[in-house]
């Protein structure tokens, strides 16, 4: 029995999308969901279940960082059965390679979490996303011609770390964005073998200074919605078949 999300069985979908912002989960189920049913609302974090495109799929609030991501995270793998997960969030960019309201599909997740190093010890873990559902977003976006950018992310503990050097460090490395729950979320589809894929829609650029405002975080990126959902659609439908 999950301890943080008060569903029954079989209430939340197989495909799962998980913002931070639990009001990003209720905007996503009442824009893009047919008949979407709230099935949680334990601690604020709501979670909703309706249909796209045929295909029964849900929104989950996770909070902000790899602690929280990593409690939501399991207890959908291991408690509800989830079998891919993906965030939509959002991150700073790092690189002049992405814009503002340009979506990064992150292929791997750097981070400076000690989650990992109490996993793994010495060994410098790889978190990275599956490589499927990866392909599929990025088809999508393609076919739409959405600003899709593949590349690194960075998940960092800290929002305000007092050592900005890391991320020039990063960026020199080709990581194109910084943000605070992919590596946890990658390292946990490992884990239960499952699959999972960070959309991540740039909110602020460190080099510009240009930032959207908390409004439309909350309530718009709709770019990185359709991707997410249309490649899960695809997911379905491959392994339906």
């Amino acid at each position: 029995m999950s301890t943080h999300i008060g569903a029954s069985p079989g209430q939340i979908a197989p495909y799962v999308l998980m913002p931070g912002d639990p009001y990003r989960a209720r905007w996503i189920a009442e824009t893009f969901f047919e008949d979407p049913v709230q099935y949680n609302d334990v601690r604020g974090m709501l979670g909703y279940t309706g249909t796209y495109g045929g295909v029964r799929v849900s929104a989950q609030g996770s909070g902000m960082g790899q602690p929280s991501m990593a409690i939501y995270a399991q207890e959908l793998f291991d408690d509800f059965d989830v079998q891919a997960i993906v965030r939509v969030g959002t991150c700073g960019a790092l690189s002049e390679k992405v814009a503002v309201r340009d979506v990064v599909l992150g292929v791997s997740a750097s981070t400076d979490s000690a989650m990992n190093a109490a996993r793994f010890g010495r060994v410098s873990y790889a978190p990275a996303a599956d490589f499927e559902l990866l392909r599929l977003a990025a088809d999508v976006a393609e076919e739409k011609l959405l600003p899709v950018v593949p590349g690194g992310l960075y998940s960092a503990d800290q929002l305000y770390s007092p050592d900005p050097t890391i991320t020039a460090t990063l960026a020199r490395y080709g990581v194109l964005g910084v943000e605070m729950e992919a590596a946890a979320l990658y390292t946990l589809a490992a884990q239960f073998s499952r699959r999972a894929l960070a959309l991540c829609t740039v909110s602020d650029h460190l080099l510009t200074g240009e930032e959207t405002s908390a409004q439309e975080r909350q309530e718009t990126f709709e770019d990185m919605i359709v991707v997410a959902l249309d490649a899960l659609v695809r997911l379905d439908q491959q392994h339906s078949a």
